[in-house]
């Protein structure tokens, strides 16, 4: 098997688990914040809230530092720094005696994460160019695919074996990434330069300044659309479903409907995107996404929301790779981790940013119309992506 193969099988289960390993505490978030003794319903609503957020906000924080550290000392001591730090913090989670233990551990989850801005950067210079977009389109479904079916797999978990299992069994799972990544990962890596550079200094090499941030803002938009629904997909499959004893399971389904198709669909998006150009396959992408959130607001029942949510993944799998591509082709390999870092970021700020937007567009207008703001969102994203990013790429032909 070639190398840069093994490298990404590996990746990919790592990635993967650390997807679950971010999301599985949100269905069982308010029952274990119960069960650590706070017995106040809208306080329960507070610290879930700071609870699942504080992760994110801190990865986005911390994501181009582990970026930076990738370029220096190389990619797989980043990959088993994350792993062995995330199985033993998530494990911890379980044993915690208050909600703020449990905060404060959600908080060093945050600050101890980068298993997805190394794996990407390890692909992304080890694998050639022929391989590239398939490369990244596979790897970008493990991360999606693990955060999407997180909230499935953390409640299925934690209503079958216990709530204080679910961070044992992810913690286990990131224990196994560990041991596969040290035992299989290979990575030929030459520091480029030890200077730490600022972000400034990081900036002033970066050829494309107007491109790479139109790539940020786009992975932060595809990041918001993916998971505006969260905060109220339960909410709607309830008003959509006549049999409310099975509410949880089909809103479970409903979600991670998206993950599955976003497992067929991005490798060969990516193989697509090596053939006829990322720009092409992401601008698309973009709108037909835009407009599939539409019809999602006017479905009669959730089998019509299952397929259309289907289709969205179908699509979201030509968009994240086609921006690591892109990303990879403009950056200065002795840079590619810490750019890398700061679209995970944008990314982590999306997931954090599209929760909110949800909840509250849910709150004030109506569920339906987070669908409506989604696909605004999206539309314009592909008018930006057209001028920004289409035009330019077609002219310079990266």
């Amino acid at each position: 098997m070639k190398l840069w193969k093994r490298n990404l099988i590996v990746c990919w289960f790592g990635m993967f688990v650390t997807g679950i390993g971010m999301s599985q505490i949100a269905p069982v978030l308010p029952l274990y914040i119960q069960h650590l003794g706070i017995k106040d319903t809208a306080f329960i609503a507070q610290l879930s809230g700071i609870a699942f957020g504080v992760t994110f906000i801190i990865s986005a924080i911390f994501s181009p530092i582990w970026g930076h550290a990738a370029d220096k000392f190389g990619r797989k001591p980043m990959l088993l720094r994350a792993s062995l730090g995330m199985a033993v913090i998530i494990s911890c989670m379980g044993f915690a005696s208050n909600v703020y233990v449990l905060i404060g551990l959600r908080l060093l989850q945050g600050v101890i994460t980068g298993y997805g801005t190394a794996c990407t950067t390890l692909i992304a210079t080890q694998t050639d160019k022929e391989n590239a977009g398939y490369a990244l389109g596979t790897l970008s479904t493990a991360n999606i695919t693990g955060s999407l079916l997180g909230p499935t797999i953390g409640g299925f978990v934690g209503e079958t074996f216990g709530l204080q299992n679910v961070f044992f069994i992810t913690g286990g799972m990131m224990l196994i990434a560990f041991i596969t990544t040290a035992l299989f990962v290979k990575e030929s890596f030459n520091r480029q330069d030890s200077k730490v550079l600022s972000v400034k200094e990081v900036w002033g090499i970066v050829p494309e300044k107007g491109l790479t941030v139109t790539l940020f803002i786009t992975f932060f938009i595809l990041s918001v659309a993916m998971y505006s629904v969260e905060p109220i997909v339960t909410i709607y499959v309830s008003q959509l479903s006549s049999e409310m004893s099975h509410v949880a399971l089909m809103a479970g389904i409903t979600f991670s409907a998206s993950g599955f198709a976003n497992i067929l669909a991005a490798p060969r998006l990516g193989r697509l995107s090596d053939k006829i150009g990322a720009h092409k396959v992401m601008l698309v992408c973009l709108i037909i996404a835009g407009i599939i959130f539409i019809p999602q607001a006017f479905v009669k029942n959730t089998w019509q929301l299952m397929g259309l949510r289907f289709l969205l993944g179908l699509t979201a799998g030509g968009l994240n790779p086609s921006v690591n591509i892109l990303v990879k082709k403009i950056t200065p390999t002795s840079i590619t981790g810490r750019v890398f870092g700061f679209s995970m970021s944008a990314a982590y700020l999306g997931v954090f940013a599209g929760s909110v937007l949800g909840g509250q567009v849910a709150g004030h207008l109506g569920v339906k119309y987070v669908f409506f703001v989604t696909s605004i969102l999206l539309l314009i994203n592909a008018v930006l992506v057209y001028l920004k990013v289409y035009k330019k790429v077609n002219i310079k032909q990266y």
